[in-house]
């Protein structure tokens, strides 16, 4: 099951934040091979004025960003996987968003399958289930 938390810069826009969940979640199981129904998104959203790169604020800066942050189970994906959808969100994000400080980043999280699930089940223990 990926975990998918992306924080935004800006006002709350929840139509956008809508194509954004459905736009991740299809990219999450087309290039990590993940299934639809066992994706989770979150949004959140923070005002430019509070984020700050080089010590200078997004509204300074006159620029966007997103921190988008996927949580998978441990050895399921390769290196290359990940360096495809790192990419390819990067490239996505960019597109739906417009114009993003280059520093906007990805941060794909390897959990341990005892160490990750839902439901009340570990991922390990959902495995031995299957």
């Amino acid at each position: 099951m990926p975990g998918i938390d992306l924080t935004l810069s800006g006002a709350p826009a929840p139509e956008q934040a809508r194509r954004i969940a459905q736009a991740l979640t299809t990219l999450t199981c087309r290039v990590l091979d993940k299934e639809e129904q066992r994706t989770m998104v979150q949004i959140r959203y923070l005002p430019r004025e509070q984020w700050f790169i080089a010590g200078r604020s997004l509204a300074e800066l006159n620029r966007d960003s997103f921190r988008l942050v996927v949580t998978i189970t441990d050895e399921t994906n390769t290196k290359q996987q990940k360096a495809d959808y790192q990419d390819q969100a990067f490239q996505e994000l960019s597109r739906l968003l417009g114009d993003v400080h280059p520093h906007s980043n990805i941060h794909i999280v390897d959990c341990r399958a005892a160490a990750y699930g839902y439901g009340g089940i570990s991922q390990e223990a959902y495995s031995y289930r299957c």
